[in-house]
């Protein structure tokens, strides 16, 4: 009996980077426009090798990301990302999107931070209008950047906080999490949170269960960015689960980056069996070159998920998105319809992307 389609499975897509959402076709579209040139990793070589398990490989990573977010320059650039990265997420059955934007690489061009983010959540608002899905946003500091420009972002964010589609519903901290010090990002967290908007630090991948414990501690939050090292402390894990804080996996990103050797060595049934509250994303698909469905497709490939634990999975980037309340009872009840339909009634292989 053939299994039912990942890509009709009602989902929320919680760990997404803006320019790291980006389509390669349009990356190139962008390039030729701005004349900006690309390396061979984002044309012939794509998607490219690549690791973070030292400061090189990391350089090289971080590299890709910059030249390809040199080609974001004007308002069409920022509305045409969000718009396709919510086309792609309805394509694979995505309800809610939380996109995460960092202003401040795009202000240049654009007047300063505050109307690069009015663009963007604008647009949001626009495909949210247009499209079956709910797109909200996430503004997310660097860890390479002084804990004051962390704090501008913050009190930003909080001008446009809400929990409706086009709005802010949260405050992230990425980049590489060997760099900066967790706590003194603490102040920035807190300006966000009384505003009402959720934490969603990025910890727990490049490095190991103490940055997670450190993290917990300091920022508070309401979801953790990878997470998966976790499960090296079972007391950490167990903190992780008590606190409810639920954990972004991305497990495209921990294997191009190579956190795990192969798709089937990422923790996530342990993290699962030990009651974590999980929602599956995408990461970068633009330098891993794999999207939201595919996360999907290597649970059940790699971890022997069944489709009853897959909707189990979906219910729970349900549970941890900030969706409305009717998004969430509108999805919740989809993925009922998805889990009783007859697998025949339903496509019975999945289209991956060209």
């Amino acid at each position: 009996m053939p299994d039912r389609s990942v890509t009709t499975l009602p989902k929320a897509h919680l760990h997404l980077h803006f320019t790291g959402s980006l389509r390669i076709t349009s990356l190139r579209d962008l390039a030729i426009k701005h004349h900006v040139h690309l390396p061979e990793a984002l044309l012939a070589d794509w998607p490219p090798t690549l690791s973070a398990r030292d400061e090189r490989g990391w350089f090289r990573f971080q590299r890709l990301y910059d030249a390809a977010r040199a080609c974001v320059k004007d308002e069409s650039d920022l509305r045409r990302l969000v718009r396709e990265a919510a086309e792609d997420d309805v394509a694979e059955g995505s309800r809610w999107l939380e996109i995460q934007v960092d202003p401040t690489s795009y202000a240049a061009g654009l007047g300063g931070i505050t109307p690069a983010l009015e663009i963007v959540l604008d647009e949001a608002r626009a495909a949210s209008a247009d499209l079956p899905i709910g797109v909200g946003v996430i503004v997310a500091a660097s860890r390479l950047k002084h804990p004051m420009d962390a704090r501008a972002l913050a009190r930003l964010a909080a001008r446009y906080a809400g929990d409706q589609p086009g709005e802010v519903v949260g405050f992230g901290l990425s980049n590489d999490e060997r760099r900066g010090v967790t706590t003194d990002f603490a102040h920035a967290f807190e300006i966000a949170r009384k505003s009402g908007l959720a934490a969603m630090p990025h910890s727990g991948e490049l490095l190991g269960p103490d940055a997670v414990n450190e993290t917990l501690g300091s920022l508070q939050p309401t979801r953790l960015g990878h997470g998966v090292r976790s499960v090296e402390s079972r007391s950490v894990l167990n903190r992780v689960v008590d606190s409810g804080v639920a954990l972004e996996v991305c497990p495209g990103s921990n294997v191009a980056l190579g956190v795990y050797s192969t798709p089937a060595d990422v923790p996530l049934r342990p993290l699962v069996d030990a009651g974590a509250t999980i929602a599956l994303g995408a990461d970068d698909p633009l330098l891993f070159g794999n999207r939201l469905a595919d996360q999907y497709r290597s649970a059940r490939e790699d971890h022997g998920f069944t489709d009853a634990e897959l909707a189990a999975l979906a219910r729970s980037s349900i549970d941890a998105s900030l969706a409305p309340a009717d998004v969430r009872k509108a999805a919740y009840a989809d993925i009922d319809s998805w889990s009783a339909s007859a697998p025949g009634d339903l496509p019975q292989r999945d289209v991956h992307d060209a």
